[in-house]
């Protein structure tokens, strides 16, 4: 192994908030993974020079040993605490895998033996690069995969066409909550609002379903480049504004419709963005900004998960309190069950309050 320091720095490419490191140690095929994974939690750097295969298999045998690790402690009994301890094991999981990493060179070409292209995945997210990148093993596993979906785009449920997801942007993959969005009434001729679009899947079905027009917000410029581009891809361009911009835009709509961060916790990352929503920001603005930005007889349209309040995170009658306060009342509810892969993972901590989430579409009025 040679300890290498940096002269002329790569470019430093990771979803997390950690700087760039300083220095790093080449490694190849002959480290083992109880070896790597001492140096990884000791805050090492880990740089691979071996065998792409080898590497992703090293990854692997990483991830398994942490989760051994993780299995030894202990679940609290209370929901908020074990959901916070899955939540920080999750964390800390990710800055161990995220020191090991791989080097790409300017054409990004990554200089591995058996290694696959990643140049037009590189491209397409980060643009062209005057330096050589370094990136964790683990992104850069995450954007491949991203990539292979995107090529091969996504069915959804009621939407004509497909759907092209960009690398960490949220993609509807659960569909409980596209299952309460089919209950709502008819959108012909209305001006609507969406906030927090992501893909745009809910502007896009809405325009489908009649919609005279769509103004959607994100405040991620990925968002807003993916919800863009699949506007063009279904022909909905002309009646779709896609706006870098956090929460409303100008004027008023008929209808505003948001799916918002539901966990009211800080994100962690970049990626956390869309399900993580920092004391309830998102929330408490969207329904404090109906009043201004709804046309007379307007609808809001909440869509939101009830796993806060079953995790201890939001009491159950803080929604409520907050619609009362800001003068609007429900005029419906329509609820779905979950569907989700973790139902069926029988070592989620959390399976049991996951078995009990709803998600609901309220329709909200201004008394």
């Amino acid at each position: 192994m040679r300890c290498k320091v940096m002269h002329s720095s790569p470019q430093w490419r990771s979803e997390g908030k950690e700087p760039a490191p300083l220095h790093w140690t080449s490694i190849d095929d002959r480290l083992t993974a109880d070896v790597a994974l001492r140096r990884l939690r000791h805050g090492d750097y880990l740089l691979y020079e071996g065998d792409y295969h080898n590497a992703r298999q090293l990854l692997s045998a990483l991830a398994r040993r942490i989760e051994g690790l993780r299995g030894r402690v202990p679940r609290s009994p209370s929901p908020t605490d074990a959901f916070r301890a899955e939540r920080n094991a999750r964390q800390q999981e990710y800055e161990i895998l995220s020191h090991l990493l791989v080097k790409l060179d300017r054409q990004y070409i990554l200089q591995l033996r058996r290694a696959p292209s990643v140049r037009e995945a590189c491209l397409s997210l980060w643009g062209k690069s005057e330096k050589d990148t370094l990136v964790p093993l683990k992104t850069l596993a995450g954007m491949l995969g991203a990539w292979e979906w995107y090529q091969r785009g996504m069915e959804v449920p009621g939407l004509k066409g497909k759907l092209y997801p960009h690398y960490g942007v949220f993609s509807p993959t659960r569909t409980d909550y596209l299952e309460v969005f089919s209950e709502m009434p008819s959108a012909e001729g209305k001006r609507i609002f969406e906030l927090g679009t992501g893909t745009g899947i809910l502007s896009f079905l809405l325009l489908q379903r009649g919609a005279e027009s769509v103004v959607a917000t994100d405040i991620d410029p990925r968002a807003v480049a993916c919800a863009r581009e699949n506007a063009q891809r279904l022909g909905l361009s002309d009646r779709c504004q896609i706006l870098e911009k956090d929460l409303f835009p100008d004027g008023m709509a008929d209808w505003i419709v948001t799916n918002p961060p539901w966990v009211p916790e800080s994100p962690k990352n970049r990626m956390d963005r869309a399900v993580f929503d920092a004391n309830g920001y998102f929330l408490k603005h969207f329904l404090g900004g109906l009043k201004q930005h709804l046309s007379p007889n307007g609808r809001g349209f909440l869509i939101l998960s009830n796993l806060a309040e079953l995790l201890g995170l939001r009491s159950t009658t803080q929604l409520a309190d907050e619609l009362k306060s800001e003068g609007l009342a429900v005029e419906s509810i329509h609820t779905s069950a979950p569907r989700h892969s973790k139902l069926d993972d029988a070592s989620d901590p959390l399976r049991a309050i996951r078995s009990q989430e709803v998600t609901s579409m309220y329709c909200l009025k201004i008394e």
